[in-house]
């Protein structure tokens, strides 16, 4: 297996506003901070979207800067970018979108570059289920782990084709909110099961500034969440998340229980530097030492002795 990671997701213009002030129009969009976060991990990566005539050449000179491939992220010159608007209550696990602009994203047919047709490992970022099968059935065949992120938008409008895309991935990573929603269940244990019988071997549900739970079978594991004391955006923290998860697997090239809790510490580290700052600010910036010294952090919130 090789150490590529393909993300299919929305690259975007976010524009924010919170209790610690407005951002003005930033960029954004699943698939950017899936790209961001993965990159600490240092691992060959492609991002398949697309952007309209609006959007700036610095940001495709970040993405190249990060060793992120844009040959399969498309201009269309007719239209726009994708645009979202939101505004978080003084509780910032709520927030109210204000406005959507789909724009390029309307008539989106997704081209895997052929160079990433091959990549062992394949994020679908948050985006419609049927572009996110147009993907996987563009990927060669052989082995590859396929993570899936989705949202309660896609179950409430489009479930058939999602439980589609469900079917055939390994890993889903969905909030609790989201877990009750899909399966009808009272508990998460009992949602994780009936996930798992969809078809991923590992359901990972996000509990937000509580942290994520991993099942696989009759197994959990508990990820902290960093107690953070300035939350400034939660803006792509689960998207930071899953990047993180997505290039560890793709940087250690072999799947199982291990790798995949280790890599969901590495996503948590990550989410944890996004939401301090507006957008991808933070991310943007994050040093190699910054990082470990994160993951440092990491261990000592649930190293102890008996």
């Amino acid at each position: 297996m090789n150490n590529n990671l393909l993300i299919v997701g929305t690259v975007a213009f976010d524009d924010i506003e919170a209790p610690s002030g407005e951002s003005g129009k930033v960029l954004g969009g699943a698939a950017t901070y899936i790209g961001l976060a993965a990159s600490q991990l240092n691992v060959p990566s492609a991002i398949v979207s697309v952007v309209g005539s609006d959007f700036p050449q610095r940001y495709l000179d970040l993405f190249k800067s990060k060793n992120i491939n844009i040959d399969g992220l498309k201009l269309d010159k007719e239209g726009k970018t994708f645009y979202w608007k939101g505004r978080y209550h003084k509780n910032l696990n709520k927030r109210d979108t204000l406005d959507t602009q789909l724009n390029v994203l309307e008539s989106f047919q997704p081209k895997v570059p052929e160079s990433f047709q091959e990549a062992s490992v394949v994020m679908l970022g948050n985006l419609h289920p049927m572009v996110q099968n147009r993907v996987i059935d563009q990927l060669a065949e052989g082995p590859k782990t396929i993570l899936l992120d989705t949202m309660n938008f896609w179950m409430d409008h489009e479930l058939e084709e999602l439980i589609k895309v469900i079917e055939r991935v390994q890993i889903i990573t969905i909030n609790d909110e989201e877990a009750y929603q899909l399966t009808a269940a009272t508990t998460l244990v009992d949602a994780a099961r009936r996930i798992h019988k969809m078809g991923p071997e590992y359901v990972v549900i996000k509990k937000g500034e509580h942290g994520a739970l991993l099942f696989s079978n009759d197994y959990c594991f508990f990820a902290p969440a960093l107690p953070m004391d300035n939350v400034i955006d939660p803006t792509g923290a689960g998207d930071s998340f899953a990047g993180g998860l997505a290039g560890y697997l793709a940087q250690q090239g072999h799947v199982n229980m291990e790798t995949v809790k280790s890599g969901i510490i590495c996503g948590s580290a990550l989410a944890s530097f996004c939401v301090t700052a507006f957008g991808t600010r933070a991310l943007k910036n994050i040093t190699k030492d910054g990082f470990q010294d994160r993951l440092e952090t990491f261990k000592k919130l649930t190293t102890y002795s008996l």
